[in-house]
């Protein structure tokens, strides 16, 4: 018994002594994070005010001058989203914040670079700050930050918000009827054939949302159906949205319809891409829809029925090369339109997720300097990348298969290729 004990008290003090390396190390890492974090930030920050600074020399002086600062700074953010192959909505997001904690925060950013916060201690404070009337910033920063190297982001997300309401010299009416100005619906899509769609809208409206398809989702569980509660909910949504199913059909028919039935009061404009051995019954490769991405032939189908048009697009199996864009219209020009957007899918700058059927048409070698009018000239660039792409110092070259390279001011060279045929 005595040996037992002996094995598992070194056992034990083993563990120990290796769960303080442990978690020796893994403070060491969050600090020299936090480091970095402070450094990202001083030279995001540093970037945005040369941006500025330089906007009247890489600007050509037809902007006005508003206008050229504006295009220097994402002119800037461009180069840098594009070194690190990250959107360049992060990084003007990213430019923003910096901007706020360097300058109007400088205690936290002393306290992220000490190691004392993290990047989401200082995130969430200035986030906050950011609402805050300069003359109740100096005590709001002196109340939270001591708050912040004490407790968690998710706690101090908390504390701040009441800390910011508490010190606001402004009424809450007031501000309330400004950030309503902010509302808006956004689809983001999902693997799989799903999506998300997100609103962002006042608190009793989405409350008074949530409580709905709740009500409805309780109903129909009642009545016996057995989707889940989260699948009801879901589809009592779908239906609200898409039917105009009231409180009154549910007390009739409690049981929501299901989605394959919401689906048949979709009436798109659709274009939809069919490898050419799907049309001809040999596979059953997935159907795409524009503006989403790979569908399964069954749910193209359907929604294909109630399109009042629909362009259908067949694609040679080994290749993905285009066969065929349908002449709906025989004008030239719209079939030239429809086949580079297609080849592309989306805007042609790196990083830029922004669709095709958004972009301008433009030509890599201008009209005006002997440039064609086909696909080999052509390129799909959205309304800031087309005018970022006529800044000095930026150069965009058209290779053979529509592969595009990019040259930024500081000379660095990004290629991008067409969308692959998704089958």
């Amino acid at each position: 018994m005595a040996e037992t004990t002996a094995a598992a008290t070194r056992a034990g003090n083993e563990y120990a002594a290796r769960l303080a390396e442990f978690s020796d190390e893994w403070t060491e890492i969050h600090r020299q994070q936090a480091v970095l974090d402070a450094r990202k930030a001083r030279l995001l920050a540093r970037s945005a005010a040369y941006a500025d600074a330089f906007a009247d020399v890489t600007v050509p002086a037809s902007f006005p001058p508003a206008e050229r600062r504006a295009l220097s700074r994402r002119s800037t953010c461009g180069a840098l989203a594009m070194a690190t192959r990250m959107p360049e909505r992060t990084v003007q997001l990213a430019t923003n914040d910096a901007e706020r904690l360097v300058n109007d925060a400088p205690a936290v950013l002393a306290s992220l670079e000490a190691g004392r916060i993290s990047a989401r201690h200082a995130q969430v404070i200035t986030d906050q700050l950011c609402d805050v009337p300069a003359a109740g910033r100096a005590v709001f920063l002196d109340q939270v930050l001591p708050e912040a190297e004490r407790i968690t982001a998710a706690g101090l997300k908390s504390r701040a918000r009441v800390l910011r309401e508490r010190l606001h010299p402004e009424s809450i009416t007031a501000r309330a009827t400004r950030s309503e100005a902010d509302r808006r619906a956004e689809f983001e899509p999902a693997a799989d054939g799903m999506a998300w769609v997100h609103l962002f809208t006042t608190a009793p409206i989405a409350q008074g949302i949530i409580e709905r398809v709740e009500a409805a989702a309780a109903e129909s569980r009642q009545a016996g159906d057995t989707r889940t509660c989260a699948q009801l909910q879901a589809d009592a949504l779908a239906a609200l949205a898409l039917t105009g199913v009231t409180p009154e059909d549910v007390a009739s028919s409690p049981v929501l319809p299901h989605p394959i039935e919401v689906q048949e009061h979709i009436k798109p404009t659709v274009q939809i891409t069919v490898p050419a051995l799907s049309m001809a019954g040999v596979n059953d490769a997935p159907a795409t829809l524009d503006g989403y991405g790979p569908i399964d032939p069954e749910t193209a189908a359907r929604i294909a029925v109630n399109a009042p048009s629909f362009t259908r697009i067949l694609i040679q199996p080994e290749t993905g090369e285009v066969l065929s864009v349908g002449r709906n219209q025989y004008r030239v020009p719209a079939d030239l339109q429809r086949a580079v957007r297609l080849r592309d899918g989306t805007c042609r700058a790196p990083g830029c997720g922004r669709s095709a059927r958004a972009c301008d048409l433009d030509h890599s070698v201008a009209w005006e300097d002997g440039g064609t009018t086909d696909v080999g000239n052509l390129a799909c660039l959205c309304r800031h990348h087309h005018r970022m792409k006529h800044l000095p110092g930026w150069n965009l070259a058209h290779g053979p298969g529509g592969v595009l390279e990019w040259t930024t001011p500081d000379g660095k060279q990004y290629l991008t290729e067409p969308d692959p045929a998704p089958f």
